[in-house]
């Protein structure tokens, strides 16, 4: 195994993790600013009611995009297992 091949999965892997966090990422993200918009309109400021929203927005961000994540995942997985077993010949 070459280190421009080991080079190659490691950036494979940092893209394939960031391209699934994203969603997730970003759902909290946008609820988080409109939340804290929402508290500076109200000036209500509890720590706890940012979470809650959050939470939400995340877990259901999270059942929307699983087979799509899924699916990055596995293909990712099949093209390491292939360098596997291409290396093993």
């Amino acid at each position: 195994m070459d280190a421009d091949l080991i080079l190659y999965l490691g950036r494979r892997a940092l893209e394939t993790a960031l391209l699934v966090a994203a969603p997730m990422l970003a759902a909290a993200m946008l609820t988080g600013v409109l939340v804290a918009m929402l508290q500076a309109v109200t000036s209500v400021r509890d720590m706890t009611l940012s979470m809650a929203p959050k939470l939400a927005a995340v877990g259901i961000t999270l059942l929307m995009t699983a087979g799509w994540s899924l699916q990055v995942v596995v293909e990712f997985a099949h093209e390491v297992f292939s360098y596997v077993h291409t290396m093993g010949h």
